[in-house]
């Protein structure tokens, strides 16, 4: 029989860019669905917030965040802060965040795993990541979708 499950976390997030390790929450939704072999999708509902499969390594995530600021620069020019010409969904705590912006360009909304035997088919050295790209605090929402037998 086949089954689908949602799982939805929430993570308080205080700078950007940073690294939450999500890979616990992951493991505890598969968990949770009882699904033996299928797939699991994680997926961020914001604009500005990724998901990624990569390294938990301290000095690589530095290395990561250095990249995204240098790609994307927060003090450079983005025609979505200035809030003089721009109209467009704005609201009343509107920050500016085009850098945010620019930089998921980069990197994707999901991530999804395999899984066998009940297990995900990461590697040895890969966990999942929900990554902030906006500098404001914010709390955000990921969905882990299971779908399989």
């Amino acid at each position: 029989m086949t089954s689908t499950t949602v799982t939805r976390i929430r993570i308080e997030t205080g700078s950007a860019p940073e690294f939450y390790d999500i890979t616990e929450n992951v493991r505890w939704a598969l968990a949770d669905s009882r699904v033996r072999d299928g797939l699991l999708c994680v997926f961020s509902v914001h604009t500005t917030a990724a998901v990624i499969v990569n390294e938990h390594e301290p000095l690589l995530i530095e290395d990561m965040k250095r990249f995204l600021r240098n790609i994307a620069p927060e003090d450079a020019y983005y025609a979505h802060n200035d809030f003089a010409i721009r109209t467009v969904n704005m609201t009343p705590d509107e920050t500016a965040n085009g850098h945010s912006h620019c930089a998921h360009l980069l990197l994707p909304s999901s991530e999804t795993i395999p899984i066998i035997d009940g297990e995900l088919a990461l590697g040895t050295w890969q966990s999942v990541f929900m990554v902030e790209l906006d500098p404001r605090p914010r709390t955000r929402e990921v969905l882990i979708s299971v779908y399989g037998s």
